[in-house]
């Protein structure tokens, strides 16, 4: 059953960076325990859009609300529905892994965390770095703590851009299994990631952009509609077709090429 509320809507975003046209005109939304695939070339807007979503980047050009909260006049709120977990991420080099989920249960209020604590630190293998300083870590351990960190306080919604690039086969199994069991606890996910096999693995939805634009926003069986001549292909497939030159973007404008 569909929430009557989604926990995302963007609406009509528009990014520019000098003369550079980075995002333009992309609206989507995104539902309770969906995990949407975020797939598109280099250049085509999706660390923008996902720095804008989390309030890294301030909305300049359309509307994003979270959990029902407008970022640009109730930033505060929206933040607290949202975690955010960057391609590399970087810890405070003067507290230690355990200090971390210290100070992110204050930061949101929480009382009874540590058995989450600890738990989230079993389930990712970071027991024996309890205490050890974010200065100390290995990319891999950056990453895995900032799992601990987003699953902490039960997020409305995770974004995440390319949060496995840093881990071993044993740590890409387990972010993997728990992305999965955080959006069935109800989370909403987007996934951005060059590696399509994951996506197509993990996604329930995809967004492929394209230059700044949405060419795709659907499932893979609605893509495999969209693009007949790959009906039982692959995600890669999918993909070269979507931003290949004889595909039109949705909504009109020039091709990509």
């Amino acid at each position: 059953m569909e929430s009557p509320e989604p926990v995302l809507v963007v609406d009509r975003f528009g990014r520019t960076y000098e003369s550079h046209r980075a995002v333009e005109d992309l609206s989507f939304e995104l539902r309770a325990g969906e995990i949407l695939g975020l797939v598109g070339p280099n250049g085509a807007g999706k660390t923008t859009t996902l720095r804008t979503v989390a309030g890294v980047l301030p909305v300049k050009e359309g509307t994003i609300r979270v959990a029902g909260c407008d970022l640009s006049t109730n930033e505060e709120r929206a933040k607290r529905a949202l975690r955010w977990i960057p391609d590399d991420p970087q810890p405070f080099d003067s507290l230690t892994v355990f200090e971390h989920l210290e100070f992110t249960a204050a930061l949101y209020g929480a009382v009874h965390w540590r058995e989450r604590a600890d738990a989230l630190l079993e389930r990712f293998e970071l027991v024996e770095k309890r205490d050890a300083f974010g200065g100390e870590l290995s990319r891999g351990m950056r990453q895995k703590l900032a799992f601990c960190c987003a699953w902490l306080v039960e997020p409305q919604l995770v974004l995440m851009d390319e949060p496995l690039s840093g881990l071993d086969p044993r740590g890409i199994r387990s972010a993997k299994q728990e992305i999965e069991s955080l959006a069935r606890s109800g989370a909403a996910v987007i996934l951005s990631s060059h590696l399509l096999v994951l996506i197509e693995e993990l996604a329930t939805r995809l967004l492929i952009l394209d230059r700044g634009r949405k060419v795709f926003d659907g499932t893979l069986a609605e893509a495999r509609t969209r693009f007949p001549e790959h009906e039982r292909g692959s995600l890669e497939e999918i993909f070269f077709a979507a931003t290949g030159s004889a595909v039109q973007p949705l909504g009109g404008g020039g091709g990509a090429s």
